[in-house]
């Protein structure tokens, strides 16, 4: 048998919160299908107060399907988190099913890694004073990667959600008294100290968080087919991105390369005019020579026959 769950925290805490309604069993029968077609749904951040209502629809909803039904089998995944939002609708808390859903997901996580973080110090064995979670300011637990929101009223109404479902679940094979007479056998605490967590309740998160496994374990798939094939697009892209800059080179240098023998053409020619013009020159000085010999040939001739 595992240990019982931890006393709820204090209820004082250097952060203020919003005065809670107690919202009893009883309260059950007050709970109506009421259409939602005029519905408008609320947004933004959850109070605690409707965070304390949902954690109680939830409480109130198991109780519910734990006690053996008469009637004909209802459909538990359509119906499971519509009435509990209906019971929310008719408490003050106008959120969807869908925000239900997902709201209780991040608090039992949010539970989860506070339970941890609290517990790990009553195993541990290190002389280092220990910061408790509840006297954390907020930049504190971000450091240590904790909740920064969670508030002792939240963390008593799970505590104490997850307490009755794991009592329900251990009742049918136990032939002791039952785990929550045993805890209403204990002494209450009256300190003001943050209560420190000693087990893990395994067992009812894993039921309580079932219902969202499949869910996730298909957004996951699909996140990660997503993810694979923008992957793929990017490759592609790259590759062609790559043999086009490669084209682009290998077009350049063959242009470069044309430059290249065109200039080289250009200078042979303009050498071999060069040296066409310098021929011409040294013919034309040759034929002025020869010239210039013969009439002096002749003009010394007529003088010698004078």
């Amino acid at each position: 048998m595992s240990n019982p769950l931890p006393p709820p925290p204090p209820s004082t805490h250097h952060h203020q919160h919003q005065p809670l309604n107690i919202i009893t069993p009883a309260t059950t029968s007050a709970t109506t299908m009421t259409s939602d077609a005029n519905r408008e749904y609320r947004k933004g951040n959850w109070t605690i107060q409707e965070t304390v209502t949902l954690i109680t629809a939830k409480r109130l909803d198991d109780e519910r399907r734990a006690k053996p039904s008469t009637s004909s089998p209802s459909k538990p995944g359509e119906l499971r988190w519509k009435w509990i939002e209906n019971y929310c609708w008719d408490h003050g808390c106008f959120r969807s099913q869908n925000q239900c859903n997902d709201k209780w997901d991040n608090l039992l996580r949010d539970y989860k890694k506070v339970r941890q973080y609290q517990s790990s110090h009553s195993q541990s064995q290190s002389s280092h004073p220990f910061l408790s979670y509840w006297s954390m300011e907020r930049h504190q637990r971000k450091l240590h990667n904790l909740p920064t929101n969670m508030s002792p009223e939240v963390f008593e109404a799970l505590n104490d959600v997850l307490q009755r479902k794991l009592n329900t679940q251990q009742q049918p094979h136990l032939h002791q008294p039952s785990f929550s007479q045993s805890s209403e056998q204990l002494p209450l605490k009256t300190d003001q100290n943050p209560p420190e967590i000693d087990a893990p309740v395994t067992v009812s998160e894993e039921s309580d968080s079932s219902e969202t496994e499949s869910s996730e374990n298909l957004d996951s798939k699909t996140k990660r087919k997503k993810v694979r094939k923008i992957g793929s697009s990017i490759m592609r892209s790259a590759s062609v991105l790559a043999q086009t800059l490669k084209s682009c080179e290998e077009n350049k240098e063959k242009r470069h390369q044309q430059v290249m023998e065109l200039e080289q053409r250009r200078l042979q020619i303009e050498e071999t005019r060069n040296e066409v013009n310098r021929k011409g020159i040294t013919d034309l000085v040759a034929a002025m020579t020869n010239l210039s010999g013969a009439i002096q040939s002749l003009i010394a001739n007529h003088y010698d026959q004078t």
